[in-house]
């Protein structure tokens, strides 16, 4: 009887498991995440603080996340080459570079990741003034693995980073709109 029940499950098991890669298969070989604010500022007041990596620390929601992070600068201050290598138990280990730097409307970066997973994706800032204001668009895109497809079926990977860029977009607007 107990074995029965045993494979009873084990089959269950493997029938779930049979599904979620079933539906994981149909999914995109490539994700995107993004999340956008208005920051009562002018967009040549907010680049610096995501162009300067050591200003886009003071913000940025995985630093924030593990105050025991590890990481070293390297390259110039701010702009293409600009680097950090960083290496944390609650945000992953990893670096990201910044690789194109359009003052004041656009900044790209490299993330590379190398724990908890490996990933090499492309991380955009787009600042669009509007009238006073400026509109902020933090993306994140790159390939998804099968792996990542499959775990993308039982979390919800947009909502999990998504959360993390709006409360670092909630820390940049905060930053920038303090008075000078």
């Amino acid at each position: 009887m107990i074995k029965t029940i045993f494979f009873v499950i084990i089959g269950l098991l493997a029938l779930a498991a049979a599904v979620v890669a079933l539906i994981a298969s149909q999914r995109p070989a490539t994700f995107r995440v993004s999340r956008a604010i208005t920051i009562a500022a002018p967009a040549d007041r907010i680049f610096p603080l995501i162009n300067d990596v050591r200003a886009f620390n003071t913000w940025n929601p995985y630093n924030q996340k593990d105050p025991a992070m590890k990481g070293s600068y390297s390259g110039p201050a701010s702009g293409p080459g600009a680097h950090y290598d960083f290496e944390s138990k609650k945000a992953g280990s990893g670096s990201f570079e910044v690789t194109q730097a359009d003052a004041p409307s656009q900044l790209r970066m490299r993330l590379v990741m190398t724990a908890p997973f490996k990933a090499d994706n492309v991380v955009t800032f787009t600042l669009v003034p509007q009238g006073s204001q400026t509109g902020v668009t933090w993306a994140m895109e790159g390939p998804a693995p099968f792996l990542a497809r499959f775990m993308g079926v039982i979390f919800d990977m947009d909502k999990m980073v998504g959360k993390d860029f709006a409360d670092g977009l909630a820390a940049l607007k905060a930053k920038a709109e303090k008075p000078a």
